[in-house]
């Protein structure tokens, strides 16, 4: 009488394992930096869609940041990837999980938006920072300290 073979063996189990481990080896690192560049470029966006705020106010002689009518006021919005702090809507209170850029403005027509990498960010790109800077003719720039890998294109490592 023939006996039919019912389920894998142990050292198949075992070989599958193995594989699964391998790939898992392989793909973890490659999608936290996935994650991370994920991480970069949304701030990148946050921070930028300040410049029209800032031009504005730029080109209306407003050089300072608050509420008062002759102050600018760039309305930017809390993100949980950024460090608390920075210059947040006149009359808002951010929770400490949140953080805006800091924005600074000079009476020259040159202006800097910089974006501090922290609370849920990636452990690489903690403390590391996005500027944004507007040169005196009007031009926008992307610098970051993060890592080259993690860089967006329109944005350079520094």
């Amino acid at each position: 009488m023939k006996t039919m073979q019912k389920g894998f063996t142990l050292i198949e189990l075992m070989i599958v394992v193995a594989i699964i481990g391998i790939l898992a080896a392989v793909a973890i690192p490659a999608y936290q930096n996935y994650i991370a560049k994920s991480q970069v470029s949304r701030v990148m966006g946050e921070a930028g869609g300040l410049k029209t705020a800032v031009e504005a106010c730029v080109l209306d002689g407003k050089f300072t940041i608050g509420s008062a009518a002759s102050e600018c006021n760039p309305g930017a919005s809390g993100s949980n990837l950024q460090a608390s702090g920075g210059n947040a809507a006149p009359g808002v209170t951010l929770a400490t999980t949140v953080g805006v850029p800091q924005i600074t403005l000079d009476t020259s027509g040159s202006a800097t938006i910089v974006a501090t990498f922290g609370n849920n960010a990636a452990a690489d790109l903690q403390t590391k920072t996005l500027t944004w800077t507007r040169a005196v003719a009007g031009t926008w720039t992307c610098a970051t300290t993060a890592a080259g890998k993690y860089v967006p294109s329109g944005c350079t490592a520094s």
